[in-house]
């Protein structure tokens, strides 16, 4: 920490924030009367705001994203010196860390050959559709185009990526929304739309064939899906689902896109999430943690079999990707996410956030023996989420003030929590805890018995 709480004077910044910054997330009628947020400085897991306030953070910059932790002095030099070097060209021609990165990368992701490279999760998705979509065109004459996603997933802020986002309350008052895209049912097995059956995992995957012969197998090009769904509650997929999945796609010519945003660069404890469940996926997208938030840098991954879609034949000049994403081209982000990747490998991070999210698991675990609103934990590795319900028996979701209250109480206490945010009518229930992957025991102690103090409270009033 470079500053000392009173010593330094921030108040025209936050005067500043507040007369002209629009905050994420944010109803700023609040700020009239009381100051917004601004953060200072980062080390570790640790974060200092304009008061000189410290906190824990718990949800990797409040959305997964700083997966190596603050203050990386190694990243922020690969990215200057990169700037200096080369700052940007339009990606129609590479530079040299675009080029030594996606090396890097397709390593980790056997079977998978080629990237194209953005700025943002919501702009590799979108890529992702384009690339399903014009492969429709192009090899069955515009009729396979449809593309599914699946119920509580979220895939981006677009108004086409909203059109494949399962959460209500992200999409209301934000349509009409881009044509050709099929909801599937959800997987969560803790609110089984079948009752209680032995193979729900193999049961929720059926119900996408369902929906794919209701809509006709000829019309369907694609399907997207979380490895582990995120904002829509932390969900693990349940045993025999990924298989089934993959061979629903197989027999019906589907591309299967995955979206890492979330799960991509360790969260999970693999590389990817999907790398848990032995799929082979045609598509892969990923931002977030590919640069720890150190610059801005997202990729849309596919196999070569994809890739080759797009020069078939060099004599139609409208048989490429005619796409371009203008930050695709910065160089900063690919030097930011080779050394992001790096530190990751050196300090054995995939193996520290599969040891601590075990840990953390045992720890809600815990929590749940304690307390009755804790109706399921689940999640894989450093992506851990504890449903909050009134009953136990009915499962009826906590009311969203009760989960707000625990989070505000957590945040009191100098940890910052998540939990599903306008995402649902009835299902905003579900506390969300993704530190970077760096945390020890002790944090993971720290953050536990936050929210533990905070439900004792909050069950109590």
């Amino acid at each position: 920490m470079n500053f000392t709480p009173g010593a330094n004077d921030f108040s025209e910044a936050v005067e500043s924030d507040r007369a002209h910054v629009w905050h994420h997330l944010s109803q700023h009628k609040r700020y009239e009367t009381t100051d917004p947020m601004v953060m200072i400085e980062g080390k570790g897991l640790r974060l200092w705001d304009a008061q000189g306030r410290e906190f824990l953070d718990a949800v990797s910059g409040g959305v997964w994203t700083v997966n190596v932790g603050y203050g990386r002095t190694s990243i922020a030099d690969a990215v200057r010196d990169q700037l200096v070097k080369l700052n940007f060209f339009a990606n129609s021609a590479g530079n040299i860390p675009g080029a030594l990165f996606a090396q890097k990368l397709i390593e980790k992701m056997p079977g998978m050959s080629r990237v194209y490279f953005s700025n943002s999760g919501s702009e590799a998705n979108e890529k992702a559709y384009k690339i399903i979509r014009q492969i429709a065109h192009n090899k069955y004459g515009g009729k396979k185009h449809k593309i599914l996603y699946r119920e509580r997933d979220y895939h981006g802020t677009t108004i086409t990526a909203l059109s494949t986002t399962s959460q209500n309350q992200r999409r209301d008052q934000y349509g009409p929304f881009t044509p050709g895209f099929v909801e599937v049912p959800h997987c969560l097995e803790y609110r089984s739309q079948f009752g209680p059956c032995e193979d729900y995992g193999v049961r929720a995957a059926k119900a996408i064939e369902d929906v794919i012969l209701r809509e006709g197998p000829d019309t369907v090009g694609g399907i997207v899906l979380e490895p582990v769904t995120a904002g829509g509650g932390v969900i693990t997929p349940p045993e025999g689902y990924w298989e089934t999945v993959q061979e629903i796609c197989r027999k019906y010519d589907i591309l299967l896109h995955i979206d890492e945003v979330v799960c991509g660069m360790g969260r999970t404890g693999k590389w990817f999430g999907y790398q848990h469940y032995g799929v082979k996926p045609d598509i892969v997208t990923m931002a977030k943690g590919v640069a720890s938030g150190y610059a801005a840098i997202s990729c849309t991954v596919t196999t070569e079999a994809v890739f080759d879609e797009f020069k078939s034949d060099p004599s139609d000049p409208m048989s490429y990707f005619r796409d371009i994403s203008t930050f695709g081209g910065c160089a900063a982000g690919p030097a930011a996410a080779l050394e992001n990747l790096r530190i990751i490998e050196d300090e054995n991070l995939l193996e520290n956030t599969t040891q601590m999210g075990d840990y953390l698991m045992g720890r809600l675990e815990e929590l749940k023996q304690k307390h009755d609103i804790i109706g399921d934990v689940r999640g894989k590795g450093l992506f851990c989420g504890a449903e909050l319900v009134s009953d136990r028996e009915t499962k009826e979701p906590a009311p969203e003030h009760i989960v707000q209250a625990v989070t505000a109480d957590c945040m009191a206490q100098g940890v910052i929590i998540g939990a599903t945010n306008r995402s649902f009518d009835s299902f905003n229930n579900t506390l969300c805890l993704s530190p970077a992957l760096i945390c020890t025991r002790n944090d993971i102690d720290a953050i536990v018995n936050a929210v533990d103090g905070a439900l004792e409270r909050a069950t109590a009033s």
